[in-house]
């Protein structure tokens, strides 16, 4: 009879406790992202009345964009902020000390904020699998088609227009381009050299290429080809030549955000085609990918962290913790940013740029742990 009642408190403990945490973050969330649209809105409206779209338009192909890309950054943030809050108040009103005057330990107490903190952190990992590079994918159309075309179109030179352009199709294959335009999917000056026992064994020269949507190949244009034996060179002309590479529009483009509109399946095999051409920006696409896995991971040791400061009732009150959990999160996300700068402006391996804000919040998190009054 004694084990049924404590099993019915302990039952009753954690869905308090979950249902605290789970409330008090989606609310959270929800408050936040009305006031980021609603700022949004004010800096984007002009914008919007010349792109001459229905506000129906606006909302699905904007903003279902838009509001997922920003919830998934600032999940982590939302998360630790909802804990401290609504755990802060519960040390304010002397809930706390009841628990574990109880009987409960405090590692007992945390339980539910694990349960939690997992849950969110296993929505959030889902989400950067599929859900947010599509969002991303959905966000970056409307922002090139309605937002920036005017910016595009100024600076033709600097935007839509890469030059020199060089690149290793495969070990014995490499490719240079002297233009390319991302707006038209055309470009000039594209040369190909192929390799054999390392002497050149196949040169292609094509004075204009452009894309062919159709076929889903590059349509070559007045070309030359050479092929070389040990003795004689073979040359011929053409007037156009289609040809399947592993390179598409959508890797000339080079966004800035190329990364974010990936599936997580689409950038394994991203990574694995910029590692066999040699690209400098493998490190930049790695350190996204670690980052899908570490980022839902920080979701779970920020909410011990803030549960553990939260628990101890302080004469700031929330207040005091609140800024305290500011403070920590803005340290997580500069420690974040140090480390991506390292990785791929350095030497330091993408994996543990992406891994070690997590390695260092663990740390402290069972730092606090152990300074706990308990």
């Amino acid at each position: 009879m004694a084990f049924n009642v404590i099993f019915v408190e302990v039952k009753k403990l954690d869905i308090y406790i979950l249902k605290k945490f789970l409330v008090t973050f989606f609310f959270c969330l929800l408050l936040m992202t009305a006031i980021v649209v609603v700022v949004d809105i004010s800096e984007k409206t002009d914008d919007f009345i010349k792109s001459g779209l229905p506000a129906w338009k606006i909302i699905t192909d904007y903003y279902f964009g838009f509001i997922p890309r920003i919830d998934s950054m600032l999940f982590p943030l939302f998360t630790f902020i909802s804990v401290i809050f609504f755990t802060s108040k519960m040390a304010g009103r002397t809930e706390i000390v009841a628990i574990l005057s109880s009987g409960v330990t405090f590692r007992r107490f945390l339980r539910p904020y694990l349960i939690g903190g997992f849950l969110l952190g296993l929505l959030l990992w889902f989400g950067h699998q599929i859900w947010v590079p599509l969002a991303n994918r959905k966000w970056s159309e409307f922002e090139r088609n309605y937002v920036d075309v005017n910016s595009v179109i100024a600076s033709y030179g600097k935007t839509s227009y890469k030059q020199n352009i060089f690149f290793r199709e495969d070990p014995q294959t490499f490719i240079a381009i002297k233009g390319y335009d991302t707006i038209s999917k055309t470009g000039n000056g594209l040369s190909l050299h192929r390799f054999q026992d390392g002497k050149l064994s196949y040169n292609l020269r094509a004075l204009n290429f452009s894309w062919d949507s159709v076929k889903n190949d590059w349509r070559l244009q007045n070309l030359v080809e050479r092929r070389f034996s040990q003795i004689f060179e073979t040359v011929s002309q053409k007037d156009s030549l289609h040809i399947k590479v592993s390179f598409t529009p959508r890797v000339l483009r080079k966004e800035d955000y190329l990364k974010d509109q990936m599936t997580t399946a689409e950038l394994n095999a991203f990574i694995r085609l910029e590692k066999r051409r040699g690209s400098e920006l493998v490190n930049v696409f790695l350190v996204e990918r670690y980052s899908r896995d570490a980022i839902p991971f920080s979701v779970l040791i920020l909410t011990l962290i803030g549960a553990i400061l939260a628990s101890r009732k302080v004469r700031g009150g929330s207040g005091m913790h609140l800024a305290l959990g500011v403070a920590i999160s803005m340290l997580y996300i500069l420690a974040g940013r140090f480390t991506l700068v390292f990785a791929t402006k350095g030497n330091l391996s993408p994996f543990l740029a992406a891994w070690f804000p997590n390695l260092l919040f663990a740390a402290l998190a069972i730092y606090l742990y152990r300074k706990a009054p308990k």
